[in-house]
């Protein structure tokens, strides 16, 4: 497996920035040095710690969002 290609893509790839700024954010909260390029230095507890707590904030804002009655994502 090579070092340099990723098989992540974003589904909606408009959203990519948005995405990437998303994670420096929520590493940041963590307390991860996460830097733009290589992270090797890093492990897959903190990596994994980032991209949990992404999970959990995305599935918060999508509940607060649906309890509203706002569906402007239906399923």
């Amino acid at each position: 497996m090579s070092n340099t290609t990723s098989s992540n893509r974003a589904v909606v790839p408009e959203a990519k920035g948005a995405l990437d700024r998303f994670k420096f954010e929520v590493a940041n909260e963590l307390g991860v040095p996460l830097t733009d390029g290589y992270n090797g230095n890093l492990t897959s507890k903190q990596n994994g710690s980032v991209g949990g707590y992404m999970v959990k904030k995305m599935i918060e804002a999508q509940e607060r969002q649906m309890s509203t009655g706002s569906q402007s994502g239906q399923f």
